[in-house]
């Protein structure tokens, strides 16, 4: 049976704390990759998990945006959306707009002609339109 993992899920596997709930976590997920299950991580849960590892964590951004592109690429997990293009920019880390804005942006570019912000780094992204 395929299934969405939230970020709580998520956040368990990478880090492995608590550890009770993070063995809970990799045991569900193990047994249902043994089943060829797949399951599904959201642009959203994506976006919190990187956050989180950041801010609860005290992980460095290019660790957090490592950790992360590794887990989804992992055998079972499927990232929806844009999450692995995205997180396949290079000097992502440091890129200005970042990762999440790179989503927004992506997620809008599948259905738009355009994005609009007031953001000059977003100016950098095809089709957006800075507002200044």
């Amino acid at each position: 049976m395929n299934a969405g993992l939230d970020t709580s899920m998520v956040l368990r596997l990478l880090t492995g704390m608590p550890k009770d709930l993070a063995q809970r976590a990799l045991t569900e997920v193990q047994k249902r990759i043994a089943h060829d299950d797949t399951l599904f991580v959201s642009d959203l849960v994506a976006a919190e998990t990187y956050f989180a590892l950041q801010h609860h964590y005290g992980m460095p951004k290019t660790d957090a945006l490592e950790l992360l592109s590794d887990f989804l690429h992992e055998r079972g997990i499927k990232a929806l959306g844009s999450s692995l293009s995205v997180l396949a920019t290079p000097s992502l880390a440091s890129a200005n707009p970042g990762f999440v804005d790179r989503l927004i942006h992506a997620e809008y570019r599948k259905h738009a002609d355009e994005m609009l912000t007031c953001e000059k780094a977003a100016g950098r992204l095809t089709g957006t339109r800075v507002l200044v």
